[in-house]
């Protein structure tokens, strides 16, 4: 808990919607990662994948803000819902601070724009006041219910924009939502590099980085273009136990970057403490960071939905994200950059 204050009640995120010019391979994504499929909206061809405290919303309308936004953009998050204490209130007091009312037609919920003229919803029907999947939604005619994987809730979200605007989307989270800086990093690979905020929310429930590129050759600016424009570059998902995780997502078509085997060499001299078995942390090549406090394991996979890759992210009492292993990771996008011939 924070005790930062928190202007429009937010109480963490309700849900994230995905779209895209062909859903197919999307759904096979998420249950790929061992989302359930849950429910069907009544009217309309938007399908619920659940897991855990995540939960996803498959637009396929043909019509409407989520097809314009998968036009521009290809496989996108095209709108996240964000629960808060009043939807009304929330929505009246961030226009109050300066946020843009998103007026499309038929949004289901009080909405503003946010990153890249993706949507905002306010969400206050969770917990106990009960689920909007409950009364907007209903049990999906060919339901698909499977074990889960062990991933939890959005750890946090990490915005692209461009050079020059780092600034101006951080202030946003700031003076809408009382979001607060947490970290600041100037990182640098072996040819490219960025510069990257990290907001938490006043709530404590999860972070936004915010990325910006340094040169137009770099992972960022990659985005940018294949995005056309800033928007959502990767989700963390949190689990409990990232190596049990990843050995229930061996045969699937997930593929994760690779690492340089002497990355591990060092690794558990600069991070002492560690539990899990060093052999299955090299084997499923995750990377490891820490502090005096604690540590944690994280691993990324390749882009798998358009520009947009994911994190899976393990927690032991320490709430970085995962400073100590940058120059690896880099070094590491970096070589998937030179194999596809953008470096």
């Amino acid at each position: 808990m924070t005790t930062q204050p928190n202007p429009l009640g937010l109480r963490g995120i309700e849900f994230t919607e995905f779209c895209g010019p062909s859903t197919t391979e999307l759904e096979r994504l998420f249950l790929a990662f061992g989302f359930s499929r849950t429910h069907q909206h009544p009217a309309k061809r938007i399908t619920c994948y659940r897991q855990n405290d995540i939960t996803f919303l498959l637009n396929d309308e043909a019509t409407g803000f989520s097809r314009a936004f998968a036009q521009k953009h290809g496989p996108a998050i095209s709108s996240m819902g964000w629960r808060v204490d009043d939807a009304v209130f929330a929505h009246a007091e961030a226009l109050r601070r300066g946020a843009r009312n998103a007026e499309a037609q038929d949004l289901p919920y009080p909405a503003i724009h946010g990153i890249g003229d993706s949507l905002i919803y306010f969400i206050d029907r969770f917990g106990a006041r009960g689920s909007l999947y409950d009364t907007d939604f209903a049990p999906h005619p060919d339901p698909l219910h499977q074990s889960d994987k062990g991933f939890l809730a959005v750890d946090h979200l990490t915005n692209n924009v461009p050079p020059g605007t780092m600034e101006q989307w951080a202030d946003f989270y700031k003076q809408v939502f009382g979001f607060f800086e947490v970290r600041y990093f100037d990182i640098k690979g072996m040819k490219t590099g960025l510069t990257s905020y990290a907001l938490r929310s006043p709530d404590g429930s999860f972070c936004i980085p915010i990325n910006q590129p340094k040169s137009d050759k770099d992972q960022i600016a990659e985005y940018l273009r294949e995005y056309d424009g800033p928007g959502v570059q990767h989700l963390a998902f949190a689990t409990r136990d990232i190596l049990a995780s990843l050995d229930a997502m061996r045969d699937t078509p997930i593929e994760t970057l690779d690492i340089d085997p002497d990355y591990y060499a060092e690794v558990f001299q600069r991070v002492p403490g560690v539990r899990e078995d060093p052999q299955r942390i090299q084997a499923h090549k995750v990377l490891v960071d820490g502090n005096e406090n604690g540590y944690l394991l994280q691993i990324f996979t390749k882009n798998i939905i358009g520009p947009i890759f994911i994190e899976i992210i393990q927690r032991e009492n320490d709430l970085g994200f995962g400073e100590g292993n940058f120059t690896a990771l880099f070094r590491s996008i970096e070589r998937d950059q030179q194999r596809r011939g953008v470096i």
